[in-house]
């Protein structure tokens, strides 16, 4: 299993590298040329929670054969009956050029998101049983263009997910319930949020919510999202987001995307500042230096194994809601996206704080009354 996650790095470093290149040498216009589908996005039937009643359809779930969800690095382990059910919806892994969003059977892409469940979701495992769907994801050009076909693909992105977090209510039970995605999938999972959970039961049922590598802005956003923003270490029914930037970080690819859209409330996110909850400590705002941080996931310089190395990068919240992390950490090199950006490492570099988190945040929903 050590191995496999060393894939996940490997792969994690080649879309760093194959960006940071892309963008060095012929700039983000000539990226989207290149990227971003020339067609139409096609029109597919919805998903529905009966489908997702098939096994085949999740990547991880508890009585998934060769969950990939239940990795750990040495010195950790998975909870072998797990108090809380945790719906992890995964980070973009189809990069086809051709199509707008991936088929259901692509085996690159379900390849990917599996190696992402293993770096990602695992953090977890110590809490949670968790499900991850698959899902017709969105390709990666799709949010480097404005075009309407985008959206159409995003669109039927989360009608899937949506889809799938019916089906994985039923199959919780009664359990307390964690949320929790990266990059697309975090976009997917505020959207749930602000559309299908707040103001209703399920959002009593909420440990915590990590929407984690998507910007959410306080304003235009959080009002919608029927949680608050986590206020401190042992809280539970809020939200958390952070993205990861090394000094000197240079947010400019994601501000100006941000400030062209509008929010859940509907107002624009233009200027607006984001949630940055600082992963170390559980609080907003907040600076830890490294000797705080638990463990990041490190792949060995033989990359045959991984190991979880405490005291390595410090966080703290700055700006309009960006994470610094100090100078670039030697361990992951030059492998990082336009603007000094982590984003590919936004769990691996707090895994055991994330773990620490989730847990405290579930101790404290199960000592509410009722």
């Amino acid at each position: 299993m050590a191995r496999k996650f060393l894939y996940a790095v490997a792969i994690l470093i080649m879309l760093g590298v194959a960006s940071l290149f892309a963008y060095r040498l012929y700039g983000i216009q000539l990226m989207r040329q290149f990227m971003v589908p020339t067609g139409d996005a096609s029109d597919l039937p919805p998903a529905t929670p009966r489908d997702y009643a098939r096994a085949e359809m999740w990547i991880a779930r508890p009585d998934k054969p060769g969950n990939p969800a239940l990795w750990t690095p040495a010195g950790q382990t998975a909870a072998a009956a797990p108090r809380a059910a945790l719906f992890f919806i995964h980070p973009t892994s189809f990069l086809d050029t051709k199509q707008w969003n991936a088929p259901l059977n692509n085996p690159d892409a379900n390849a990917r998101a599996e190696l992402f469940l293993r770096g990602q979701a695992s953090a977890f495992n110590a809490s949670a049983a968790i499900w991850a769907p698959r899902y017709r994801q969105a390709t990666f050009g799709a949010f480097l263009t404005s075009k309407a076909q985008a959206q159409k693909a995003l669109d039927l992105a989360y009608r899937d997910v949506a889809a799938a977090f019916e089906a994985f209510l039923h199959e919780a039970g009664d359990r307390p319930i964690l949320l929790a995605g990266h990059s697309q999938g975090a976009l997917h999972l505020a959207r749930l949020l602000a559309e299908r959970i707040a103001g209703t039961p399920v959002a009593k049922r909420v440990v915590a919510a990590y929407v984690v590598g998507w910007p959410v802005s306080l304003s235009a956003d959080l009002p919608k999202m029927g949680l608050p923003a986590c206020t401190g270490p042992d809280q539970a029914g809020c939200i958390l987001s952070w993205q990861s930037f090394a000094e000197p970080a240079d947010p400019a690819l994601i501000l100006d995307t941000f400030d062209a859209t509008t929010g859940f409330t509907g107002q624009p996110r233009a200027g607006t500042k984001m949630l940055c909850t600082n992963p170390i400590t559980g609080k907003p705002n907040d600076s830890a230096p490294a000797s705080a941080n638990l463990g990041a996931l490190i792949p060995d310089a033989n990359l045959q194994s991984a190991h979880l190395e405490p005291r390595r990068v410090p966080a703290r919240c700055t700006g309009r809601g960006i994470l610094t992390i100090g100078t670039a950490p030697p361990d992951f090199g030059q492998y990082v996206l336009p603007g000094n950006n982590y984003h590919v490492f936004d769990y691996s570099l707090f895994w055991a704080n994330v773990r620490a988190d989730a847990g405290r945040r579930l101790a404290t929903f199960e000592q509410r009354p009722g």
